[in-house]
């Protein structure tokens, strides 16, 4: 998006009048809209949209954001207005499987990821010098049962130091604490082979292989306390023959997973995700806005 572009977010009670309002308050502050998605729950009653916009006629991002006030409380929005180039400040964080931690440091490294990645915290060295070698932040936080709770507050810590908004889970193996997921609720995301609960513990791919499994997939979704069940954001399938190996399942769940972890960030990044209850609304990018959204 160009530096002049905003994105403003909006959730509430569904009623007549929403949309009428806000592009009537946008084309009043000669803002053109480029960008619009809506989606009306009827089962819950809530609206919730996005819109992507620009000023045409010199009027200040604040007095827009100022104005766009009384507005809101007039429907009791909840909102939020986005720089169209401001990066996301990520935290990423590791165990010892690094396919979603190499395949994201390259999207971020070409530009195709358009995010700030403020570190890499792992409870392992395996990844250190990789990490180093792009010039990012490596925290080695060791995780055991009896300094669970220190390791949380450290790293923690180093979330508010950085600014940190987003943290994604690029296949960290550890869990955290209910608290945690209470206190940064709408910004961890994770990833996991979609095979739970159905194959839980230990070499789930070898599970699936010996069960004869067709389909393989992975989830993203947002973290909460109850395990790997958070609103999902993003997943994906792979069709298996009955000629592939266990290894090959493998290889497969790990490319299926890099790619849905990166779709659910670059939707989170450029606010197209809205929590809705136990769901999440996730609005697809319009057709030709993909390329300028990649590019930040």
């Amino acid at each position: 998006m160009s530096n002049d572009n905003l994105v403003l977010t909006v959730s509430c009670k569904s009623t007549r009048g929403i949309v009428a309002a806000i592009s009537g308050y946008l084309a009043e502050k000669g803002c053109n809209i480029v960008d619009s998605s809506q989606f009306d729950d009827m089962e819950t009653g809530k609206f919730f949209m996005r819109i992507g916009f620009m000023s045409e006629a010199g009027i200040s991002e604040r007095e827009i954001r100022e104005g766009f006030a009384d507005v809101a409380k007039s429907l009791s929005m909840d909102y939020e207005f986005h720089r169209g180039d401001k990066r996301t400040k990520v935290l990423l964080m590791v165990s010892r499987f690094g396919h979603c931690l190499n395949d994201l440091l390259y999207r971020w490294r070409i530009g195709a990821l358009p995010i700030d990645i403020v570190g890499v915290v792992s409870n392992h060295f395996d990844y250190q010098k990789v990490v180093v070698n792009h010039d990012i932040p490596f925290h080695h936080i060791k995780v055991t049962k009896e300094n669970k709770s220190q390791a949380e507050a450290r790293m923690l810590e180093i979330v508010e130091q950085t600014g940190t908004e987003l943290v994604v889970l690029a296949r960290y193996m550890q869990i955290l604490s209910d608290q945690l997921c209470a206190k940064m609720s709408g910004r961890i995301i994770n990833i996991h082979h979609s095979f739970l609960p159905s194959f839980k513990g230990a070499n789930p791919y070898k599970q699936a292989y010996e069960r004869g499994v067709k389909l393989i997939g992975a989830t993203a979704h947002y973290v909460t306390a109850d395990l790997d069940e958070g609103p999902i954001i993003e997943q994906d399938t792979a069709r298996i023959t009955h000629a592939q190996s266990a290894e090959d399942y493998v290889s497969i769940g790990r490319d299926v997973e890099s790619q849905v972890l990166a779709r659910a960030i670059h939707a989170h990044i450029h606010h197209r995700t809205f929590i809705n209850g136990n769901r999440t609304v996730v609005f697809p990018a319009s057709p030709g806005s993909y390329a300028s959204e990649r590019m930040g």
